[in-house]
Protein backbone atom coordinates (compact mmCIF):
# COMPACT_ATOMS: atom_id res chain seq x y z
CA UNK A 1 0.00 0.00 0.00
CA UNK A 2 1.25 3.50 -1.07
CA UNK A 3 1.91 5.96 1.70
CA UNK A 4 -1.31 8.25 -0.12
CA UNK A 5 -3.86 5.50 0.02
CA UNK A 6 -2.61 4.65 3.65
CA UNK A 7 -3.43 7.91 4.14
CA UNK A 8 -7.04 7.94 1.88
CA UNK A 9 -7.82 4.57 4.52
CA UNK A 10 -6.92 6.09 7.53
CA UNK A 11 -7.41 10.07 6.77
CA UNK A 12 -10.37 9.76 9.72
CA UNK A 13 -8.26 8.19 12.59
CA UNK A 14 -5.65 10.36 11.50
CA UNK A 15 -7.58 13.89 11.73
CA UNK A 16 -8.45 12.33 14.95
CA UNK A 17 -5.41 11.55 16.13
CA UNK A 18 -4.26 15.62 14.93
CA UNK A 19 -7.12 17.43 16.97
CA UNK A 20 -6.01 15.43 20.23
CA UNK A 21 -2.38 16.36 19.49
CA UNK A 22 -3.19 19.74 18.27
CA UNK A 23 -5.75 20.56 21.60
CA UNK A 24 -3.20 18.69 24.33
CA UNK A 25 -0.24 21.36 22.85
CA UNK A 26 -2.73 24.10 22.72
CA UNK A 27 -4.22 23.66 26.54
CA UNK A 28 -0.60 22.62 27.92
CA UNK A 29 0.58 25.66 26.22
CA UNK A 30 -2.10 27.98 27.73
CA UNK A 31 -0.76 26.42 31.01
CA UNK A 32 3.00 27.04 30.45
CA UNK A 33 2.45 30.53 29.59
CA UNK A 34 0.35 31.39 32.80
CA UNK A 35 2.69 29.89 35.04
CA UNK A 36 5.46 31.36 33.19
CA UNK A 37 4.58 34.66 32.87
CA UNK A 38 3.62 34.61 36.47
CA UNK A 39 6.93 32.92 37.12
CA UNK A 40 8.69 35.76 35.21
CA UNK A 41 6.42 38.80 36.75
CA UNK A 42 7.38 37.65 40.49
CA UNK A 43 11.48 37.27 39.88
CA UNK A 44 12.18 39.88 37.10
CA UNK A 45 12.91 42.80 39.53
CA UNK A 46 15.52 40.11 41.51
CA UNK A 47 18.96 39.15 39.90
CA UNK A 48 19.02 35.97 41.89
CA UNK A 49 15.61 35.31 41.85
CA UNK A 50 15.88 35.74 37.89
CA UNK A 51 18.74 33.20 38.14
CA UNK A 52 17.10 31.06 40.11
CA UNK A 53 13.64 30.42 37.95
CA UNK A 54 15.66 30.46 35.04
CA UNK A 55 18.02 27.72 36.19
CA UNK A 56 14.93 25.47 37.88
CA UNK A 57 13.20 25.23 34.90
CA UNK A 58 16.21 24.68 32.69
CA UNK A 59 16.77 21.46 34.98
CA UNK A 60 13.18 20.51 34.17
CA UNK A 61 14.08 20.38 30.47
CA UNK A 62 16.72 18.09 30.80
CA UNK A 63 15.33 15.17 32.24
CA UNK A 64 14.20 13.00 29.07
CA UNK A 65 10.44 13.16 28.12
CA UNK A 66 10.23 9.17 29.01
CA UNK A 67 11.67 9.26 32.27
CA UNK A 68 9.37 12.29 32.87
CA UNK A 69 6.18 10.36 31.92
CA UNK A 70 7.59 7.29 33.33
CA UNK A 71 7.79 8.79 36.49
CA UNK A 72 4.69 10.20 36.55
CA UNK A 73 2.48 7.32 35.63
CA UNK A 74 2.27 5.70 39.28
CA UNK A 75 1.16 8.92 40.69
CA UNK A 76 -1.16 9.97 38.46
CA UNK A 77 -2.24 7.04 35.94
CA UNK A 78 -1.80 6.82 32.59
CA UNK A 79 -3.82 9.02 29.86
CA UNK A 80 -3.96 12.61 29.65
CA UNK A 81 -2.59 13.54 33.16
CA UNK A 82 1.00 12.57 32.70
CA UNK A 83 1.12 14.32 29.16
CA UNK A 84 -0.67 17.39 30.44
CA UNK A 85 1.73 17.86 33.39
CA UNK A 86 4.59 16.87 31.43
CA UNK A 87 4.31 19.01 28.52
CA UNK A 88 3.21 22.07 30.93
CA UNK A 89 6.51 22.12 32.41
CA UNK A 90 8.60 21.63 29.82
CA UNK A 91 6.94 24.51 27.94
CA UNK A 92 8.05 27.18 30.89
CA UNK A 93 11.60 27.82 29.84
CA UNK A 94 11.49 29.73 27.25
CA UNK A 95 8.61 32.04 28.54
CA UNK A 96 10.15 32.27 31.71
CA UNK A 97 13.05 33.50 30.28
CA UNK A 98 11.64 35.35 27.68
CA UNK A 99 9.01 37.04 30.47
CA UNK A 100 12.53 38.26 32.69
CA UNK A 101 14.46 39.51 29.22
CA UNK A 102 11.51 41.38 28.07
CA UNK A 103 10.65 43.00 31.50
CA UNK A 104 13.62 44.11 32.44
CA UNK A 105 14.03 45.62 29.05
CA UNK A 106 11.46 48.18 29.20
CA UNK A 107 12.51 51.09 29.40
CA UNK A 108 12.73 53.08 33.26
CA UNK A 109 12.19 56.25 31.59
CA UNK A 110 9.12 55.07 30.65
CA UNK A 111 8.11 53.27 33.65
CA UNK A 112 9.03 56.68 35.55
CA UNK A 113 6.43 58.70 33.30
CA UNK A 114 3.55 56.46 33.90
CA UNK A 115 4.03 56.49 37.68
CA UNK A 116 4.50 60.65 37.25
CA UNK A 117 0.85 60.58 35.66
CA UNK A 118 -0.42 58.53 39.19
CA UNK A 119 -0.89 55.03 37.58
CA UNK A 120 -0.59 52.57 39.94
CA UNK A 121 1.91 49.72 40.09
CA UNK A 122 -0.53 47.08 38.85
CA UNK A 123 -1.82 49.54 36.00
CA UNK A 124 1.61 50.22 35.25
CA UNK A 125 2.17 46.77 34.72
CA UNK A 126 -0.69 45.85 32.57
CA UNK A 127 -0.98 49.01 30.84
CA UNK A 128 3.02 49.76 30.08
CA UNK A 129 5.33 46.77 31.03
CA UNK A 130 3.89 43.69 30.21
CA UNK A 131 2.88 45.25 26.28
CA UNK A 132 6.05 46.38 26.25
CA UNK A 133 7.38 43.67 27.11
CA UNK A 134 5.10 40.97 24.80
CA UNK A 135 7.26 40.54 21.66
CA UNK A 136 9.60 38.33 23.18
CA UNK A 137 7.13 37.07 25.33
CA UNK A 138 5.03 36.00 22.30
CA UNK A 139 8.93 34.46 21.33
CA UNK A 140 9.44 32.41 24.59
CA UNK A 141 5.45 30.83 23.03
CA UNK A 142 6.65 30.44 19.65
CA UNK A 143 9.70 28.65 20.97
CA UNK A 144 7.94 26.28 23.31
CA UNK A 145 5.15 25.17 21.08
CA UNK A 146 7.50 23.98 18.87
CA UNK A 147 9.23 22.12 21.26
CA UNK A 148 6.08 20.69 22.74
CA UNK A 149 4.68 19.54 19.21
CA UNK A 150 7.27 16.76 19.31
CA UNK A 151 7.54 16.16 22.86
CA UNK A 152 4.15 15.24 22.66
CA UNK A 153 4.24 12.78 20.62
CA UNK A 154 6.45 10.79 23.26
CA UNK A 155 2.93 11.06 24.99
CA UNK A 156 1.78 7.69 23.48
CA UNK A 157 3.90 5.74 25.93
CA UNK A 158 1.51 6.69 28.56
CA UNK A 159 -1.48 6.16 26.02
CA UNK A 160 -1.70 9.87 26.16
CA UNK A 161 -3.13 11.42 23.44
CA UNK A 162 -2.10 12.21 19.40
CA UNK A 163 -0.39 11.27 16.74
CA UNK A 164 2.74 9.67 18.86
CA UNK A 165 0.01 7.03 18.59
CA UNK A 166 0.78 6.56 15.23
CA UNK A 167 4.42 6.55 15.14
CA UNK A 168 4.67 3.62 18.41
CA UNK A 169 1.96 1.74 16.51
CA UNK A 170 4.38 1.48 13.51
CA UNK A 171 7.70 1.45 15.24
CA UNK A 172 6.29 -1.95 17.14
CA UNK A 173 5.19 -3.23 13.66
CA UNK A 174 8.67 -2.51 12.23
CA UNK A 175 8.57 -5.04 9.22
CA UNK A 176 4.98 -5.59 8.51
CA UNK A 177 3.55 -3.52 5.10
CA UNK A 178 2.08 -0.13 6.55
CA UNK A 179 4.98 0.19 9.52
CA UNK A 180 6.49 2.51 7.47
CA UNK A 181 3.70 4.64 6.72
CA UNK A 182 2.31 4.99 9.67
CA UNK A 183 5.79 6.45 11.17
CA UNK A 184 5.55 8.55 8.42
CA UNK A 185 1.78 9.67 8.54
CA UNK A 186 2.49 10.95 12.67
CA UNK A 187 5.81 12.79 11.75
CA UNK A 188 3.97 14.81 8.48
CA UNK A 189 1.51 15.17 10.90
CA UNK A 190 3.10 16.25 13.68
CA UNK A 191 5.32 18.87 11.38
CA UNK A 192 1.91 19.96 9.57
CA UNK A 193 0.33 21.34 13.05
CA UNK A 194 3.83 22.87 14.38
CA UNK A 195 3.74 24.71 10.94
CA UNK A 196 0.17 25.83 11.46
CA UNK A 197 0.46 26.95 15.01
CA UNK A 198 3.67 29.18 13.73
CA UNK A 199 1.95 30.80 11.32
CA UNK A 200 -1.15 31.32 13.83
CA UNK A 201 1.74 32.84 16.07
CA UNK A 202 3.00 35.33 13.31
CA UNK A 203 -0.39 36.56 12.84
CA UNK A 204 -1.21 37.44 16.91
CA UNK A 205 2.18 38.74 16.77
CA UNK A 206 0.77 41.35 14.04
CA UNK A 207 -2.19 41.98 15.37
CA UNK A 208 -0.78 42.40 19.04
CA UNK A 209 1.98 44.10 18.57
CA UNK A 210 2.15 47.86 17.04
CA UNK A 211 4.39 48.58 14.08
CA UNK A 212 6.55 50.39 15.51
CA UNK A 213 7.59 47.81 18.12
CA UNK A 214 7.60 45.09 15.45
CA UNK A 215 9.60 46.81 13.41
Amino acid sequence: MSFWEYLGNRHQTLLTDAYQHASAVFQCMVAATLIGVLIGLVTYRSEWAGNLATTATATILTVPSLAMIGLLIPVVGLGVPPTVISLTLYGLLPIVRNSIVGLRGVDPMLVDAARGIGMSRLTRLLRVELPLAWPPILTGIRVSTQMLMGIAAIAAYASGPGLGNEIFRGLASLGSKNALNQVLAGTVGIIILALLFDAAYVLIGRLTIPRGIRD
